[in-house]
């Protein structure tokens, strides 16, 4: 939500930093608006200081004057219900971003060497299907597509990417949860995902005010909602570990087919509160995290710093990394690291204390391991000439096989 104090301090600014995102908005009748409204306060206060002074007197003469005052009062935020109603209309969930965010998406670094194979590689479906680990046939039929079933080494290898993630977590001083897989409308909307943009478009529970999360950053955030919590004990870092649902409507395209684009995965989310001092540096520690998980992994990757015109509503810096995908000869997003500043904190009402002051705190989030598309880049990169796929050393002690075999369900 837009912070009004901020933008009055600097409308023009604010006005300039989130057309860089691709959004208008008419500041000047926002703040008209904002006026009234606060001048519609200050009446409020004084009809109501007013009318207990007169029943403090307890006078039968002034019985009439507290009447009057309270229709004063009635109709005062009558026309503040209706300024509130015009200024949510103007009102939308944007947080500018940083001065030097780049406009347009920027390579950082390519880590490692592109996967070369002396034979015609495979790409994940063909792979899935021929190792009987990967079953969209029948998860389409089942819950329609984009649905898929994990099997055999297929599901014993995303429980291993998770406690692999978990553990990398644990090592880097996080807290370790499995948040629920729903939330209150407040806590998706509070975090900016609905509708955020087609991949965050959240599933809604008829009859509830309910919704199935897109990510436990929703859950995370919301741990420590209407909290203030103390500065030194600042900066909190949590994993959450969740199933997320995504109804990714919209057309993507080739390269949203199997694994990359699907309605429900499994992931294992970073998220911290800090001080807004320190939200740069935790930004990094978050990168850094992920550059660790994929380097152990031995997959090629790269690092996006995403540009202004592609950043998620709530967002103020955000980091990508891409993995090398044999199948599609080509890049894709496996993990995104984002700074939302006081954005989300603002929403629901999480602020920290100091000795001298209360202030809202920053929030950020990252992704340890999305198991789908890390699954992709597994299996494409470490795919053998005779059709098995070896396993990363970095996952061996988490399986009871080394290697995916054709035809088999488990090979030391």
């Amino acid at each position: 939500m837009i912070d009004l104090k901020k933008l009055r301090e600097d409308p023009q600014g604010f006005k300039k930093a989130i057309a860089r995102k691709g959004y208008e908005l008419d500041v000047d009748a926002l703040l008209k608006l904002d006026e009234r409204r606060r001048e519609l306060i200050q009446e409020v206060e004084a009809f109501r200081n007013e009318a207990n002074e007169v029943a403090a007197l307890g006078k039968d003469a002034d019985r009439e004057q507290g009447k009057e005052l309270k229709e004063k009062i009635k109709i005062s935020e009558k026309q503040l219900e209706e300024i509130n109603g015009k200024i949510k209309g103007l009102w939308f969930d944007v947080n500018p971003p940083f001065e030097d965010v780049p406009d347009n998406d920027r390579e950082v670094r390519v880590v490692g060497e592109k996967t070369l194979f002396d034979f015609e590689p495979k790409d994940h479906l063909e792979l899935g299907k021929t190792l009987d680990t990967l079953d969209f046939e029948t998860g389409a039929k089942v819950a329609g597509s984009q649905f898929y079933y994990l099997k055999n080494e297929g599901a014993l290898l995303e429980l291993a990417l998770i406690q692999y993630a978990v553990e990398a977590l644990r090592e880097n001083g996080f807290d370790i949860f499995i948040t629920p897989d729903l939330a209150r409308e407040r806590f998706y909307k509070g975090t900016g995902f609905l509708p955020g943009g087609p991949e965050a478009q959240t599933y809604e529970v008829a009859d509830t005010d309910l919704g199935l999360i897109a990510t436990a950053e929703v859950t995370l955030a919301g741990y420590h909602a209407d909290e203030i919590l103390d500065a030194e004990k600042l900066p909190l870092k949590y994993a959450g570990v969740s199933h997320c649902f995504r109804k990714e409507a919209g057309s993507y395209g080739k390269y949203s087919k199997g694994l990359y684009r699907v309605h429900q995965f499994s992931k294992v989310e970073m998220y911290a509160f800090t001080k807004p001092e320190d939200s740069s540096v935790i930004h990094e520690e978050f990168l850094k995290i992920e550059e660790e998980i994929f380097d152990k992994l031995g997959i090629p990757y790269r690092v996006i710093e995403v540009g202004a015109k592609n950043l998620s509503a709530q967002s103020a810096r955000t980091y990508d990394i891409e993995a090398w995908m044999p199948g599609r000869n080509d890049w894709g997003e496996v993990t995104s690291t984002s700074n939302t500043t006081d954005f989300q904190a603002h929403q629901l009402s999480i602020r920290y204390k100091t000795k001298n002051r209360i202030d809202l705190l920053h929030t950020l989030n990252g992704t340890a391991i999305a198991t789908s598309r890390a699954m992709i880049a597994i299996l494409e990169n470490f795919q053998q000439k005779d059709g098995s796929v070896k396993i990363p050393k970095a996952l061996h002690k988490y399986l009871p096989f080394k290697k995916i075999k054709l035809k088999s369900l488990f090979y030391v």
